[in-house]
């Protein structure tokens, strides 16, 4: 007997797609703060101290697979912030000699923060138009989380990706 393929229909079988959307975070996505970022990435931030060397900070940034580290005292005060970058420039002022320098000598000491209640287009805004690509998150003279540059674009794509959908909803009909 001939049989001809016919395509799946719609009852055949119910599918279970994944989908990089839903509808509660495509409502969210409208209003995003950075409160967003840190319920979903978690108030996780790690952290190195002053007195430590470029060397042991080098060791934490290649084990966590991070690119900055945030200064901190005992108490979780805010001092600075280190990124690779601030590595770098030191590493080609003295070449072969930059990994026992203390965190202090290298840190930058003028750290730009925001409060989990601001805007994450205005988070972004900062960050661009200050070249760097860490942001503490700070309440009460109290560290309680990061965003990265890439934190925040991933959610602007979001953003982009549920306004588009939308558009689609609205000429589809």
């Amino acid at each position: 007997m001939v049989s001809s393929y016919q395509a799946p229909k719609r009852g055949d079988k119910e599918r279970k797609d994944t989908v990089s959307q839903s509808q509660q975070s495509n409502l969210a996505a409208g209003h995003a703060s950075v409160q967003n970022i840190l319920d979903n990435k978690g108030d996780a931030v790690f952290s190195i101290s002053p007195e430590d060397t470029l060397g042991q900070a080098v060791e934490v940034l290649s084990d966590k697979k991070i690119g900055a580290l945030v200064v901190a005292d005992g108490q979780g005060k805010l001092l600075g912030i280190l990124s690779e970058r601030d590595i770098v420039r030191k590493l080609a002022q003295m070449p072969g000699k930059t990994l026992p320098h203390k965190v202090e000598q290298v840190m930058t000491s003028s750290v730009e923060t925001c409060t989990r209640e601001e805007s994450l287009i205005s988070v972004l805004q900062r960050m661009t138009k200050g070249r760097f690509r860490h942001m503490p998150v700070v309440e009460n003279d109290k560290l309680i989380g990061i965003v990265t540059i890439g934190d925040v674009v991933n959610n602007r794509l979001n953003e982009l990706e549920y306004e588009a959908l939308r558009l689609k909803q609205l000429v589809v009909g």
